[in-house]
């Protein structure tokens, strides 16, 4: 049987290979014995039959790499969640702290009512689809038997997956409709939390568009003042005037950076939601529409159900309310299907007829 590179780390984790390292009579330490051994399976394996191909070499060379970039991202997953809490907490108390008095004693009642309303409404979505995107499980493959049909076999796990089922060597699993990990929620994007990561990118590019359109005034006021004190050498600010300009810049920078970053990244995941494709799908779809094209033949994606239908499976709405229900206010309603097994367009062209 070929033994495919992936499963190195499963056998560095083995009784059986740790006994081997016991009972050898090098005296190097048992970390460098493992690295060894590591490195020794890993040229093995380049020659272990005839099925051996390019792709083999690439895995079996590359392989360490991996590892190490899983580990890390692994690791740092919890750090990149304590960023995201720590920079969302600081515009917070900026907006509260230096915003909100400025809104309540120069703007109109209207238009106080709108900032406050909307401010908060976009607060408690940010909120809600961070915390249910980073904490849901994505979906994994079950543990017990079932009939359920599959269209390939994990060479990691060495276990049957469904359609649209991929491996995470970060979480080293099958995620079921895996689109990516992301080291932002420490967590796997998958077939259960999907719509709560894109409503997260969506409601947070929001937030920052607000953020920055609406202090984009106050903000050039702030660095005027800083720039016009700093060359006319004036009577120095007070350190609490020095802080609401230079909170005022932090704020409006951050905000204006991470509109652009996250919202090119929200539009990117959107077409792939109307093509009915995850990223994963992406590449494998472009690949197999290649191959196809050499045959002269035209290939098309079985789960592209139309740009509406695809939206209201993603989003699960099944009736006009949901809309607003389901999309406009915080839900926990889960996705359609199971994740296991899946539609194809030419049985039911129409999903959802709302």
């Amino acid at each position: 049987m070929r033994c495919s590179p992936g499963s190195v780390l499963n056998l560095l984790r083995s009784g059986r290979l740790r006994s081997c390292v016991r009972r050898g009579r090098n005296r190097l330490p048992l970390w460098l014995r493992k690295i060894w051994l590591y490195a020794r399976l890993l040229v093995q394996s380049l020659c272990f039959n005839t099925l051996t191909d390019s792709d083999v070499v690439f895995d079996s060379i590359f392989e360490p790499v991996f590892w190490t970039v899983d580990y890390v991202t692994r690791w740092f997953g919890l750090l990149f969640v304590c960023l995201v809490v720590i920079l969302t907490c600081s515009i917070l108390a900026i907006a509260y702290m230096v915003l909100l008095p400025l809104i309540l004693n120069t703007y109109s009642p209207p238009w106080i009512a709108w900032h406050i309303c909307y401010g908060h409404w976009n607060l408690v979505m940010i909120a809600f689809h961070y915390y249910k995107a980073a904490k849901t499980s994505p979906g994994h493959l079950p543990t017990e038997k079932n009939d359920r049909p599959f269209v390939s076999v994990c060479k990691k796990c060495i276990m049957p997956k469904p359609a649209r089922t991929h491996h995470c060597g970060i979480c080293n699993r099958c995620i079921l409709k895996m689109d990516h990990h992301c080291p932002w929620l420490n967590n796997c994007v998958g077939h259960f939390n999907h719509r709560y990561f894109f409503s997260f990118c969506l409601f947070m590019t929001l937030g920052c568009v607000y953020c920055s359109i609406s202090g984009r005034n106050l903000f050039l006021d702030a660095y005027n003042a800083l720039e016009t004190n700093f060359q006319t050498a004036a009577p120095p600010y007070t350190l609490k005037e020095r802080m609401i300009h230079k909170s005022i810049i932090y704020m409006w920078v951050l905000t204006s950076t991470v509109a652009v970053a996250l919202g090119a990244l929200t539009v990117w995941h959107a077409v792939l939601i109307s093509r009915g494709e995850t990223s994963i799908e992406r590449h494998v779809n472009k690949k197999e529409g290649q191959r196809l094209a050499a045959w002269g033949k035209v290939y098309r994606n079985p789960f592209n159900y139309g740009k509406l239908n695809n939206w209201k499976v993603f989003l699960g709405v099944e009736k006009r309310s949901h809309w607003v229900t389901r999309v406009l206010l915080p839900s926990g309603h889960p996705p359609h299907g199971d994740g296991l097994t899946w539609d194809i367009l030419p049985v039911r062209k129409d999903l959802i007829p709302v």
